[in-house]
């Protein structure tokens, strides 16, 4: 179980743990405490530990933490002892019945489909516990991306609250330094006193952030503590771990890589949560009701409208964006078989892509009246709204797509290579490099004349 590290009276750079457990969550105490304290040694600040065997005298077991600082390598000595007090009080604790505080923490990618695929868990979550509060703490690479306003929204959500965490190199090692910590730790500390969880979920399989941040909320509530077994051993920085990622797919029959959504599932599996199909959610917001009230007048009311995002507009995305010609095309003869309106999303810095696309359009087709250009004119928020009056939506692999997923719209993706990890169950996927006009034209036209059926338009 977890050390605690006290100062032994002489000399002044021996500490004790009292702990005769394991090694690795000892070490992860260790951490903990460094960060409290500052991490200080003549001057040096301490940004990656490493546990070594050293011969001691008279029997007594020893261990050297080693720790890389600004100033080189130093070490620390630490003697195991035991106290049954103190691992009495450190057992592993139990499940709560019935859970009125839910704290889940995330990492990883800030994207919106990155952070919405995790409503499937807090869906499932709500099942079970319908009166439980869930809470969302995710530590960030990006702070400020546009993601967080619209999870900050999420109907499921009692909060979310987003901590910058900026990754660095420190003695040649990438991670998290000192100074993050120092300024993270007291606002972690400060949301788990404030909500008091009775129940904290690390989703997080990989990195030991999200399990320093788990371990270190624990210190201040009566919580257990949830997360996955990734890696021998790091089950034990938990009370309770869910199985590693593949073998979680192998106990699930699923095909490997599996889809991002399942993901989250592998912690849940210690809680005895399964997914069964449970898809990821999102309502319309209140910013997107005000944009649809806008949007409507200008909307036939006899005609279906297709939503389409090209996106793709950052540099790194760009290799996902679909052929414009091609898109110019299928829509094109989609509009000669069933009249519609166009409704084109985007971010301000996809009007150029946009404008691109009616360029051409235009110098293919000619009419472009039923075309309307949206892009820019919506936050991720107001999209809802947008997507709401979508009775298709067609999708480069973006936010807006598993955002539309999310809403219940029919939806079609447009993938330019394979990405099974970011594929849903319920979406028709059309991979470009092996789809021609008539099959994609084809898809559209079957999804529309299934909305239709279901409408009586």
């Amino acid at each position: 179980m977890p050390g605690v590290l006290t100062p032994v009276s002489s000399p002044v750079n021996s500490w004790q743990i009292l702990d005769d457990d394991m090694l690795s969550p000892a070490l992860y105490d260790a951490q903990i405490h460094w960060a409290r304290q500052g991490g200080n040694h003549a001057g040096s600040h301490v940004t990656a530990f490493v546990w070594q065997r050293v011969s001691g005298g008279g029997g007594v077991r020893r261990n050297t933490l080693r720790g890389c600082g600004r100033t080189g390598l130093y070490r620390r000595r630490f003697t195991f002892g035991s106290s049954d007090g103190l691992n009495a009080a450190l057992m592993r604790r139990p499940l709560p019945a019935e859970p009125r505080c839910i704290l889940l923490i995330k990492s990883h990618s800030a994207g919106i489909g990155d952070i919405l695929r995790s409503s499937a868990v807090w869906v499932v979550l709500k099942k079970r516990w319908p009166n439980a509060e869930l809470h969302l703490v995710f530590l960030t690479r990006w702070p400020g991306y546009p993601s967080e306003a619209l999870i900050q929204e999420h109907h499921l959500l009692s909060s979310a609250h987003f901590l910058p965490m900026q990754e660095g190199h420190f003695a040649g090692i990438r991670g998290v330094g000192p100074h993050i910590w120092r300024r993270l730790l007291p606002e972690l500390r400060r949301i788990v006193q404030d909500l008091q969880p009775d129940l904290i979920i690390d989703h997080e399989p990989f990195g030991i952030e999200t399990s320093i941040a788990a371990r270190w909320m624990r210190h201040f509530c009566a919580a257990p503590t949830v997360g996955v077994n990734q890696v021998l051993g790091r089950g034990r920085f938990y009370d309770h771990a869910g199985p590693n990622l593949q073998r979680y797919a192998h106990q699930h029959d699923l095909p490997w890589p599996m889809d991002y959504t399942e993901r989250d599932f592998a912690a849940l599996a210690a809680l005895g949560l399964e997914r069964d199909g449970q898809r990821i959610v999102l309502q319309e917001t209140a910013a997107g009701r005000a944009f649809r009230e806008l949007l409507l007048p200008r909307l036939p009311a006899d005609r279906l409208v297709i939503g389409l995002n090209i996106g793709c507009g950052t540099p790194d995305a760009e290799k996902k964006r679909p052929s414009v010609e091609f898109l110019v095309e299928v829509m094109g003869q989609v509009a000669a078989a069933s009249p519609h309106i166009l409704l084109l999303t985007g971010a301000p810095n996809e009007r150029s892509i946009n404008q691109g696309f009616l360029g051409q359009y235009a110098a293919r087709w000619g009419d472009v009246e039923h075309i309307l250009d949206i892009a820019g004119q919506t936050t991720p928020s107001g999209l809802t709204g947008a997507l709401a009056v979508c009775d298709i939506f067609v999708s480069s692999d973006s936010g807006p797509y598993h955002m539309a997923v999310a809403m219940g719209v029919s939806t079609l993706a447009l993938f330019n290579f394979p990405s099974p990890e970011h594929y849903h169950s319920e979406v028709a996927i059309i991979m470009m490099e092996h789809s021609d006009v008539a099959v994609a034209v084809a898809i559209v036209l079957e999804n529309m004349g299934r909305v239709k059926r279901s409408s009586g338009l």
